[in-house]
């Protein structure tokens, strides 16, 4: 492949295969789908040095980080095919007849069905698990959606060679032809989310271009739901029981979370609420001291770092305890900055201190009291996660109240760094971490690509197998009402 993809793709035609995909993928089967992610995965695993070794070059994230991302991907595909061939993704619901019901009620069933062709728009900072053949692409392709990703620039190289890898994987598992397809550049992303063909978009990156996008899709002749992750402070509370049982515990367990990766992970903690006059800030920037300073993605994502600190540090009541906000992060690497304020100025100034500032930083917000806390997070924005450190027998289920309503994940005593995929995961949250209440990752992201349809007094034959008498997928449903397992 050549390393510009914009100047020889024709879009309208890709878009017109994934069109023409769309039918056969809805008519595959299950079992069909989950040989297509198999044979994906295997074929990412068998090719993981190469992959690794491309993507530590276009983005710097070191081999052992990005072989455990490639391991997180494959992994994430094989999730997919269990899902698939479990069936309860298909939601499907039968109510028998009541000629005897007033008004008589006919016989209604109701599944889900792909929604038709998906654009997925890769991240910077997961270069394979949010990427070409990442969490969107698999969940897309699972429910038998054709996928069309947007490669992003800061890895252009390594999205070619998966790209081929995944198709080259498809064909042999016998997908129909126009299922995936990659396309880079500005004005094909665009273009995609406008195009009649598309009927829904994935996408994982910065606020103002999330927000661009979003606008665009549901102000189409058709508008089409875009499911967009795309910023979060993920605030952490720290009561005063657990500060002044386990401080020391809690510094280290902050400063490696808050500088993991260079802080270049969605779910990085970026506000830490913690009591008044304790000196914990010193504590931490102690520990961040001595962490190493490290590359970042791209070199437009290094020369915003800084500018985002001396931003932050300039506002009144703003202190930088730990680090220096003027750095050269594109030479020098990212250094670890943690900055402090009060519940009292952010109450003053919620739009200039609840920005995210993407690199290795945090900002820690000293609370006098239980009021002023809730006061505090009450201006915050929505969030992927929220975070309590609390000790036995304290009374925190009215934080845990108000952080249920900002993020989308609550977590006890530990750091919201890593993201677990499995069936109960939620990486999603209110605006603006993403646009929509669906998760991003785990078993139930594959909801954001389907449609439910009810059929009313169908005959058997035309009808969906998950909704036939006699249950022949073996699948769990609801029949008048009851679950009924297989």
């Amino acid at each position: 492949m050549t390393t510009n993809l914009q100047d020889r793709v024709d879009l309208t035609a890709v878009t017109r295969a994934a069109a023409n995909a769309a039918k056969a993928g809805a008519a595959s089967s299950d079992v069909e789908r989950a040989g297509w992610l198999a044979a994906v995965a295997d074929a990412l695993d068998a090719h993981v040095d190469e992959l690794v070794e491309l993507a530590d070059a276009e983005t710097r994230l070191g081999p052992v980080r990005l072989k455990g991302e490639v391991a997180r991907t494959t992994g994430q595909l094989r999730l997919f095919a269990r899902v698939i061939t479990e069936g309860s993704y298909l939601e499907a619901v039968i109510d028998h007849s009541v000629p005897s019901a007033t008004p008589p009620a006919p016989d209604l069933r109701r599944v889900l069905k792909p929604v038709g062709p998906v654009a997925v728009f890769s991240a910077s900072n997961f270069p394979f698990a949010f990427s070409v053949a990442g969490g969107d692409t698999a969940s897309a392709l699972a429910v038998g959606c054709p996928v069309i990703v947007k490669a992003h620039s800061g890895h252009l190289q390594l999205s070619i060679r998966t790209a081929e890898i995944v198709t080259q994987a498809l064909t042999d598992a016998g997908a129909p032809e126009g299922i995936f397809a990659l396309v880079s550049g500005r004005e094909n992303g665009t273009a995609l989310v406008q195009d009649p063909a598309v009927k829904a978009v994935g996408f994982t990156g910065s606020i103002p271009g999330g927000r661009a996008l979003f606008d665009l899709a549901v102000s189409r002749p058709d508008p089409i739901p875009f499911y967009g992750e795309l910023g979060s402070l993920n605030p952490v509370v720290i009561t005063e029981g657990a500060l002044s049982t386990r401080a020391a515990e809690l510094a280290e367990g902050l400063a490696a979370s808050f500088t993991l990766g260079a802080g270049q992970f969605c779910t990085k903690p970026g506000l830490v609420f913690v009591p008044a006059g304790t000196g914990f800030a010193g504590e931490v920037a102690a520990i961040a001291n001595t962490k190493p300073g490290a590359p970042m993605l791209t070199d437009r994502i290094s020369d915003a770092y800084p500018k985002g600190l001396q931003d932050l540090a300039a506002q009144a009541g703003v202190a930088v305890v730990g680090g220096t906000v003027d750095q050269y992060a594109t030479a020098d690497g990212a250094a670890a900055v943690v900055l402090s304020t009060t519940a009292e100025t952010v109450l003053e100034h919620p739009d200039a201190l609840l920005e995210e500032c993407f690199g290795p930083t945090t900002l820690l917000i000293e609370y006098r009291d239980r009021a002023e806390l809730e006061r505090a997070l009450g201006v915050l924005p929505g969030n992927l996660t929220a975070t309590v450190h609390a000790q036995p027998g304290e009374d925190v289920s009215g934080l845990v109240d108000q952080l249920s309503e900002l993020a989308g994940r609550v977590l006890f005593n530990g750091w919201p760094t890593g993201v677990a995929v499995n069936w109960a995961q939620q990486h999603g949250g209110p605006w603006p971490a993403t646009t929509s209440l669906f998760t991003s990752v785990g078993a139930t992201a594959v909801r954001r690509f389907q449609r439910p349809v009810a059929y009313q007094d169908a005959p058997q034959e035309l009808l969906h197998p998950a909704l036939r008498d006699g249950n022949p997928l073996g699948i769990p449903r609801r029949v008048d009402g009851v679950l009924a397992l297989p």
